[in-house]
């Protein structure tokens, strides 16, 4: 596989693993929890974050390190990239600040709510982690939609 295929497929399924998954939680595992006793969906959501957020961390990781990759192969740098390209790692930047909020000030809050059985609490949390999923969801699919139409701005 030529390197330009290589970087340009570990991009795209860093993006689809993480605006996917975030897809996933909110329009089907989020509803369905909603079945379940607090005690209960505030603990499922805690397991179901651990295990998403290794692969977020993942995608973290390669989606700067392929995008740059591909920005130098396609555009020699920087300099050359359209204008879409910097709109995508602007929305990335803001993105990474939303997970890192969740992931280093909220998570841990939910986290020490759910141990103490502080069911209100815990739920006040998650209330507030799923509006910032919300918003990188958001984000995410708009960056999918300006890599797919790759517009002339």
């Amino acid at each position: 596989m030529p390197p330009y295929s290589l970087l340009y497929t570990l991009h795209l399924l860093a993006a689809l693993i993480w605006v996917g998954g975030m897809f996933f939680a909110w329009m089907v595992l989020r509803p369905a929890a909603g079945a379940l006793q607090a005690p209960d969906r505030l603990k499922l959501w805690l397991e179901v974050f651990r295990r998403f957020f290794v692969w977020v961390w993942i995608a973290v990781v390669l989606l700067p390190i392929s995008g740059i990759g591909l920005l130098h192969m396609g555009f020699s740098g920087f300099d050359g990239a359209p204008r879409y390209v910097n709109v995508m790692m602007g929305l990335y930047l803001a993105m990474l600040a939303l997970f890192l909020r969740i992931q280093m000030l909220q998570l841990p809050n939910m986290r020490r709510a759910v141990e103490a059985q502080d069911w209100p609490a815990a739920g006040t949390v998650l209330g507030g982690i799923r509006r910032l999923v919300a918003c990188n969801l958001l984000m995410g699919m708009a960056v999918v939609a300006i890599a797919a139409a790759r517009p002339n701005f």
